[in-house]
């Protein structure tokens, strides 16, 4: 038993190192390509990774196949799409403060819909702690958060979706499915969605995130770019395919509102790697805030039921 939690919390562990750095590799790709195009391009790549590391085909029936769906509906459409769109409207410290309400989020639905009891006084003592750090991390000293409408409401909408998915996981879980297998089949619905958006975003404007385009001549030049074939294939086969896979796993094997309260670390890994990659630095406010969302963290777990 104790063997199975270490591993759920280094699965967790890793996913949110990595989703830490995505928002670094999605804003250095939204130079050359739109919210839509990321998402398809990094998914398909995610769906044909999974395929060579677990060659198999489980049999679902059709209503399992539904919640399937939903989750590629919420957690890759939806969810990835409103928050790489928040991304070309507002800054990054907006996104990561608002995307780290998942997990209050995650309980309040599982609450709702699974029965679960998540929520007492020791999880909201918590997460306002961990939410306090968050803020002072993201905002790093800059001393105001700019409020921009659209770009925030886009990230909000983005942390409800994920609520909603992490519930389609808890359900799919309890079935024992093949973990790499029922993230593959996540991802295949996810791109079936994909399609049509895909086909309308060619009749949108170049500089709006639902723009798409099937020009060999653009592509050529974006895809000849080292510097963006890195970035896509972190964000496909890394930060989707590999991430998604330990994500739901941890899940599993901890309890999907206890994993999910890692998602307030990811705003503490961003701030690190844009300062390596990005010249971004970390100013004393940003190392009590990262301080704060740890401590935030093991306070929302004390004595709470999973």
């Amino acid at each position: 038993m104790r063997n199975t939690k270490t591993i759920g919390y280094l699965l967790a562990a890793f996913s949110v190192l990595v989703w830490g750095v995505t928002f670094v590799s999605t804003k250095a790709l939204l130079t050359d390509f739109s919210a839509l195009e990321i998402l398809l391009y990094r998914f398909v790549a995610a769906y044909f990774a999974l395929w060579i590391i677990r060659p198999k085909v489980e049999k679902i029936s059709l209503k399992e196949n539904l919640m399937f769906a939903l989750a590629g509906l919420s957690g890759v459409v939806v969810y990835q799409f409103a928050e790489n769109a928040a991304l070309s409207y507002t800054a990054c410290s907006n996104v990561s403060i608002i995307v780290s309400l998942c997990p209050m989020l995650t309980a309040v639905i599982a609450q709702i819909f699974l029965k679960e009891r998540h929520i007492n006084t020791f999880f909201i003592i918590g997460f306002v702690i961990a939410i306090t750090g968050v803020a002072m991390v993201s905002l790093n000293g800059i001393g105001t958060l700019e409020f921009n409408p659209k770009g925030d409401l886009l990230a909000m909408f983005a942390a409800v979706c994920w609520g909603f998915y992490s519930l389609c996981v808890s359900i799919i879980n309890r079935k024992k499915y093949d973990s790499v297998c029922s993230t593959r089949r996540i991802f295949f619905y996810a791109v079936v969605f994909m399609i049509p958006l895909t086909i309308g975003g060619t009749f949108a404007e170049s500089d709006s995130p639902w723009y798409f385009t099937f020009s060999a001549d653009v592509n050529a030049e974006r895809f000849t770019n080292v510097t963006n074939i890195i970035n896509m294939l972190f964000l496909g086969v890394v930060a989707s395919g590999l991430c998604f896979w330990a994500w739901n796993k941890a899940c599993d094997r901890l309890g999907t509102v206890r994993v999910s309260s890692g998602i307030y670390l990811i705003p503490v890994v961003t701030i690190f790697f844009a300062h390596i990659f990005l010249g971004e630095t970390l100013s004393i406010m940003g190392a009590v805030g990262a301080a704060l969302t740890i401590v935030g963290l093991f306070v929302s777990g004390k004595k709470r039921n999973q």
